[in-house]
C-alpha cells in the first residue's frame, strides 16, 4: 500500500476544510487574508470607541451655560477653567457688568 498518495490526499482535505486563510508554519499560525479592514484597506475602528470631541465646541457650550445661568459664580468658574480661551474675555466683560 502506498502511503504518499493517501497522506497527500488527507493533507489536501485538511486544507480544504480549514480554508487557506489559516495555515500552520511550524508552531505559529500564519494569517494570509486581510485582517479587519474595509474595501480601501484601512483598518476599521472598534464600534465601542466614540469619536473625539472638538474642544472648542465644548468650551463654547460651557460659555453658553454660564451665560444662561447669568451668575458671577458661573462666569468665574468658566474663567478659571478656560482663562486663555478667547471666550474668557467675553466672560470677563460679563463678570464686570454683573458686579457693578
Amino acid at each position: 500500500m502506498k502511503l504518499r498518495p493517501l497522506s497527500a490526499g488527507l493533507f489536501s482535505a485538511l486544507l480544504a476544510f480549514s480554508g487557506l486563510d489559516h495555515l500552520l508554519l511550524g508552531e505559529a499560525p500564519v494569517m494570509i487574508g486581510k485582517a479587519n479592514a474595509d474595501d480601501n484597506g484601512k483598518a476599521l475602528r472598534a464600534p465601542s470607541v466614540p469619536p473625539a470631541r472638538d474642544p472648542s465646541v465644548a468650551v463654547a457650550e460651557e460659555y453658553e451655560l454660564a451665560r444662561q445661568k447669568g451668575t458671577p459664580e458661573a462666569f468665574e468658574l468658566f474663567i478659571a477653567r478656560h482663562g486663555d480661551d478667547p471666550l474668557a474675555e467675553k466672560a470677563r466683560a460679563e463678570l464686570r457688568r454683573l458686579t457693578r
